[in-house]
Protein backbone atom coordinates (compact mmCIF):
# COMPACT_ATOMS: atom_id res chain seq x y z
CA UNK A 1 0.00 0.00 0.00
CA UNK A 2 1.24 3.33 -1.07
CA UNK A 3 2.64 5.49 1.72
CA UNK A 4 0.90 8.50 0.46
CA UNK A 5 -2.87 6.49 0.24
CA UNK A 6 -1.79 4.84 3.66
CA UNK A 7 -1.76 8.69 5.47
CA UNK A 8 -4.58 9.87 3.55
CA UNK A 9 -6.66 6.63 5.24
CA UNK A 10 -5.33 7.28 8.63
CA UNK A 11 -6.51 10.33 8.46
CA UNK A 12 -10.05 9.89 7.31
CA UNK A 13 -10.08 6.92 10.08
CA UNK A 14 -8.95 9.25 13.01
CA UNK A 15 -11.51 11.84 11.86
CA UNK A 16 -13.99 9.51 11.32
CA UNK A 17 -13.45 8.26 14.97
CA UNK A 18 -13.36 11.65 16.57
CA UNK A 19 -16.41 12.43 15.38
CA UNK A 20 -17.87 9.31 16.74
CA UNK A 21 -16.95 10.47 20.14
CA UNK A 22 -19.29 12.71 21.87
CA UNK A 23 -18.68 16.36 22.69
CA UNK A 24 -17.03 16.85 25.88
CA UNK A 25 -19.59 18.37 28.43
CA UNK A 26 -19.18 22.10 29.89
CA UNK A 27 -18.76 21.67 33.71
CA UNK A 28 -21.17 23.36 36.30
CA UNK A 29 -20.63 23.06 40.00
CA UNK A 30 -23.91 24.16 41.89
CA UNK A 31 -24.04 25.23 45.56
CA UNK A 32 -26.99 24.57 47.63
CA UNK A 33 -28.55 24.27 50.90
CA UNK A 34 -30.29 20.73 51.69
CA UNK A 35 -34.18 20.22 51.27
CA UNK A 36 -35.97 21.78 48.60
CA UNK A 37 -33.40 23.81 46.98
CA UNK A 38 -31.01 20.86 46.35
CA UNK A 39 -33.95 19.10 44.67
CA UNK A 40 -35.14 21.29 42.40
CA UNK A 41 -31.67 21.78 41.29
CA UNK A 42 -30.82 17.93 41.01
CA UNK A 43 -34.49 17.89 39.24
CA UNK A 44 -32.47 20.09 36.57
CA UNK A 45 -29.71 18.40 36.53
CA UNK A 46 -30.83 15.60 33.85
CA UNK A 47 -31.81 17.92 31.62
CA UNK A 48 -29.37 19.74 31.72
CA UNK A 49 -26.87 16.93 30.78
CA UNK A 50 -29.24 16.23 27.23
CA UNK A 51 -28.09 19.60 26.74
CA UNK A 52 -24.57 19.27 27.28
CA UNK A 53 -23.89 20.86 30.89
CA UNK A 54 -22.65 18.36 33.36
CA UNK A 55 -23.59 19.89 36.56
CA UNK A 56 -22.75 18.68 39.98
CA UNK A 57 -24.95 19.85 42.87
CA UNK A 58 -22.59 20.37 45.96
CA UNK A 59 -24.82 21.08 49.68
CA UNK A 60 -23.49 22.86 52.01
CA UNK A 61 -25.00 22.86 55.84
CA UNK A 62 -25.17 26.85 56.64
CA UNK A 63 -25.60 30.07 54.60
CA UNK A 64 -22.26 30.99 55.71
CA UNK A 65 -19.99 28.60 53.13
CA UNK A 66 -21.90 28.67 49.99
CA UNK A 67 -20.42 32.29 49.92
CA UNK A 68 -17.16 31.40 50.74
CA UNK A 69 -16.95 28.50 48.41
CA UNK A 70 -18.45 30.99 45.28
CA UNK A 71 -15.52 33.77 46.19
CA UNK A 72 -12.72 30.65 46.79
CA UNK A 73 -13.87 29.25 43.16
CA UNK A 74 -14.58 26.01 44.82
CA UNK A 75 -17.86 26.34 43.01
CA UNK A 76 -19.33 28.66 39.89
CA UNK A 77 -22.95 29.20 40.91
CA UNK A 78 -24.80 29.14 44.23
CA UNK A 79 -28.59 28.99 44.92
CA UNK A 80 -29.46 29.46 48.29
CA UNK A 81 -30.13 33.04 49.34
CA UNK A 82 -31.95 36.12 48.50
CA UNK A 83 -31.30 39.08 47.47
CA UNK A 84 -31.32 41.37 50.61
CA UNK A 85 -29.16 38.50 52.24
CA UNK A 86 -26.81 38.71 49.16
CA UNK A 87 -26.57 42.63 49.28
CA UNK A 88 -25.71 42.44 53.24
CA UNK A 89 -23.08 39.72 52.34
CA UNK A 90 -21.23 41.68 49.62
CA UNK A 91 -21.39 44.60 52.22
CA UNK A 92 -19.93 42.88 54.92
CA UNK A 93 -17.24 40.72 53.10
CA UNK A 94 -16.64 42.88 50.09
CA UNK A 95 -17.88 40.35 47.70
CA UNK A 96 -17.90 40.48 44.23
CA UNK A 97 -20.69 39.07 43.44
CA UNK A 98 -24.27 39.26 41.46
CA UNK A 99 -27.43 36.98 40.76
CA UNK A 100 -28.18 36.24 37.47
CA UNK A 101 -31.43 34.85 37.60
CA UNK A 102 -34.39 34.37 39.99
CA UNK A 103 -35.69 30.80 41.20
CA UNK A 104 -38.44 29.84 44.15
CA UNK A 105 -39.79 32.83 46.74
CA UNK A 106 -40.33 30.49 50.05
CA UNK A 107 -42.53 32.00 52.19
CA UNK A 108 -41.39 32.12 55.89
CA UNK A 109 -44.01 31.59 58.75
CA UNK A 110 -44.57 31.57 62.41
CA UNK A 111 -45.47 28.32 64.23
CA UNK A 112 -46.12 27.34 67.53
CA UNK A 113 -46.80 23.42 68.51
CA UNK A 114 -48.15 24.27 71.84
CA UNK A 115 -50.60 27.24 70.54
CA UNK A 116 -53.49 27.70 68.35
CA UNK A 117 -53.42 31.25 68.24
CA UNK A 118 -51.17 34.19 68.82
CA UNK A 119 -53.42 35.59 71.76
CA UNK A 120 -52.36 31.92 73.49
CA UNK A 121 -48.77 33.02 73.16
CA UNK A 122 -48.53 33.74 77.55
CA UNK A 123 -46.60 37.03 79.36
CA UNK A 124 -43.10 35.98 79.01
CA UNK A 125 -43.17 33.76 75.93
CA UNK A 126 -40.23 32.42 74.26
CA UNK A 127 -39.43 33.23 70.46
CA UNK A 128 -37.46 31.51 68.29
CA UNK A 129 -35.97 33.73 65.66
CA UNK A 130 -32.73 33.51 62.67
CA UNK A 131 -29.82 34.80 63.84
CA UNK A 132 -28.68 36.55 60.74
CA UNK A 133 -29.47 40.27 59.84
CA UNK A 134 -31.79 39.94 57.33
CA UNK A 135 -33.31 36.61 57.84
CA UNK A 136 -34.40 38.41 61.59
CA UNK A 137 -35.65 41.36 60.08
CA UNK A 138 -37.95 39.46 58.07
CA UNK A 139 -39.09 37.47 60.94
CA UNK A 140 -39.70 40.90 63.36
CA UNK A 141 -42.44 41.92 60.74
CA UNK A 142 -44.16 39.23 60.94
CA UNK A 143 -44.27 39.16 64.32
CA UNK A 144 -45.18 42.78 64.08
CA UNK A 145 -47.83 41.70 61.82
CA UNK A 146 -49.33 39.46 64.03
CA UNK A 147 -49.61 42.55 66.88
CA UNK A 148 -46.39 41.07 69.28
CA UNK A 149 -44.25 43.76 68.80
CA UNK A 150 -43.43 47.02 67.35
CA UNK A 151 -40.51 47.99 66.00
CA UNK A 152 -38.41 51.38 64.80
CA UNK A 153 -40.71 53.49 61.87
CA UNK A 154 -39.13 52.39 58.82
CA UNK A 155 -36.78 50.00 59.99
CA UNK A 156 -37.84 47.56 57.70
CA UNK A 157 -36.82 43.93 57.12
CA UNK A 158 -33.07 45.40 58.29
CA UNK A 159 -34.45 44.79 61.88
CA UNK A 160 -32.74 43.13 64.56
CA UNK A 161 -34.04 42.72 68.30
CA UNK A 162 -32.71 46.08 69.30
CA UNK A 163 -35.26 47.62 66.94
CA UNK A 164 -37.89 46.42 69.02
CA UNK A 165 -40.22 49.31 70.81
CA UNK A 166 -42.83 47.34 72.20
CA UNK A 167 -42.61 44.02 73.58
CA UNK A 168 -46.38 44.30 75.69
CA UNK A 169 -46.05 40.45 76.33
CA UNK A 170 -42.27 40.46 77.47
CA UNK A 171 -41.68 37.92 75.04
CA UNK A 172 -37.34 36.65 75.16
CA UNK A 173 -35.80 35.48 72.06
CA UNK A 174 -33.35 33.10 71.14
CA UNK A 175 -31.13 33.42 68.03
CA UNK A 176 -30.93 30.48 66.08
CA UNK A 177 -29.77 29.41 63.11
CA UNK A 178 -32.01 29.77 60.25
CA UNK A 179 -32.07 25.82 58.67
CA UNK A 180 -32.07 24.51 62.54
CA UNK A 181 -35.21 26.76 63.33
CA UNK A 182 -37.53 23.57 62.54
CA UNK A 183 -35.35 21.36 65.84
CA UNK A 184 -36.15 23.97 68.08
CA UNK A 185 -39.68 25.07 67.39
CA UNK A 186 -41.05 22.45 70.02
CA UNK A 187 -39.29 23.77 72.75
CA UNK A 188 -40.17 27.60 72.51
CA UNK A 189 -43.85 28.94 72.26
CA UNK A 190 -43.27 30.16 68.69
CA UNK A 191 -40.78 30.01 66.24
CA UNK A 192 -39.97 31.42 62.97
CA UNK A 193 -40.12 28.60 60.50
CA UNK A 194 -39.29 27.91 56.95
CA UNK A 195 -41.67 25.42 54.88
CA UNK A 196 -39.31 23.69 53.13
CA UNK A 197 -36.97 22.69 56.08
CA UNK A 198 -40.54 21.73 57.73
CA UNK A 199 -40.96 19.52 55.31
CA UNK A 200 -37.72 18.13 54.61
CA UNK A 201 -37.71 17.08 58.68
CA UNK A 202 -40.95 16.20 58.93
CA UNK A 203 -41.07 17.28 62.44
CA UNK A 204 -44.75 19.11 62.07
CA UNK A 205 -46.99 19.98 59.37
CA UNK A 206 -45.18 23.01 57.07
CA UNK A 207 -49.04 23.78 56.21
CA UNK A 208 -49.73 25.06 60.48
CA UNK A 209 -48.14 28.23 60.73
CA UNK A 210 -50.20 31.05 62.34
CA UNK A 211 -49.19 33.47 59.54
CA UNK A 212 -47.10 33.46 56.38
CA UNK A 213 -45.14 36.30 53.85
CA UNK A 214 -46.42 36.12 50.34
CA UNK A 215 -45.56 37.18 47.37
CA UNK A 216 -45.24 40.94 48.25
CA UNK A 217 -42.35 39.74 49.37
CA UNK A 218 -40.86 38.92 46.36
CA UNK A 219 -37.20 40.45 46.92
CA UNK A 220 -36.80 37.07 48.86
CA UNK A 221 -37.17 35.06 45.85
CA UNK A 222 -33.88 32.79 45.76
CA UNK A 223 -31.04 33.73 43.12
CA UNK A 224 -28.63 32.19 41.15
CA UNK A 225 -25.76 33.93 42.14
CA UNK A 226 -22.15 34.35 40.76
CA UNK A 227 -18.64 36.06 40.75
CA UNK A 228 -19.38 39.49 38.79
CA UNK A 229 -16.60 38.20 36.32
CA UNK A 230 -19.29 35.26 35.30
CA UNK A 231 -22.04 37.25 34.84
CA UNK A 232 -22.67 36.71 31.16
CA UNK A 233 -21.24 32.94 31.46
CA UNK A 234 -23.57 31.21 28.58
CA UNK A 235 -23.48 27.64 30.59
CA UNK A 236 -24.74 29.56 34.27
CA UNK A 237 -27.26 31.66 31.62
CA UNK A 238 -28.55 28.00 30.07
CA UNK A 239 -28.49 26.23 33.50
CA UNK A 240 -30.70 29.13 34.54
CA UNK A 241 -33.07 28.43 31.50
CA UNK A 242 -32.95 24.86 31.80
CA UNK A 243 -34.25 25.16 35.86
CA UNK A 244 -36.91 27.67 35.10
CA UNK A 245 -38.77 26.00 32.48
CA UNK A 246 -38.46 22.48 33.81
CA UNK A 247 -41.54 20.64 34.77
CA UNK A 248 -39.51 18.45 37.03
CA UNK A 249 -38.18 20.92 38.71
CA UNK A 250 -41.84 22.70 39.01
CA UNK A 251 -42.96 18.91 40.55
CA UNK A 252 -40.06 18.96 42.67
CA UNK A 253 -40.94 22.42 44.40
CA UNK A 254 -44.33 21.55 44.65
CA UNK A 255 -43.48 18.58 46.83
CA UNK A 256 -40.73 20.59 48.83
CA UNK A 257 -43.27 22.71 49.95
CA UNK A 258 -45.97 20.45 50.77
CA UNK A 259 -48.43 21.16 47.20
CA UNK A 260 -49.51 24.09 49.23
CA UNK A 261 -49.24 27.47 47.11
CA UNK A 262 -49.08 29.59 50.64
CA UNK A 263 -46.08 28.27 51.41
CA UNK A 264 -44.11 29.50 48.42
CA UNK A 265 -44.08 30.56 45.07
CA UNK A 266 -42.55 30.37 41.77
CA UNK A 267 -41.03 34.15 41.38
CA UNK A 268 -39.95 33.88 37.95
CA UNK A 269 -43.12 33.46 36.85
CA UNK A 270 -45.01 36.74 39.04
Amino acid sequence: MPSTFRKTLLAALLLFASAALPAHAAKLRVGVTPGGYADSINAAVEEAKAEGLDVEVIEFGDWTTPNIALDSGDIDVNYFQHRPFLDNAIAQRGYSFTDVGVGVLANIGLYSLRHKSFDEIPQGGKVAIANDPVNQGRGLLLLQRAGLVTLKDGIGFRGTLDDIVENPKNLTFTEVEGPQLVRVTGDVDLALGYPHFIVASKAFDARSGLIYSGIEDRQFAIRFVVKKDRANDPNIAKFVKIYQNSAKVRVTLAKAFADDPKLYALAWLK
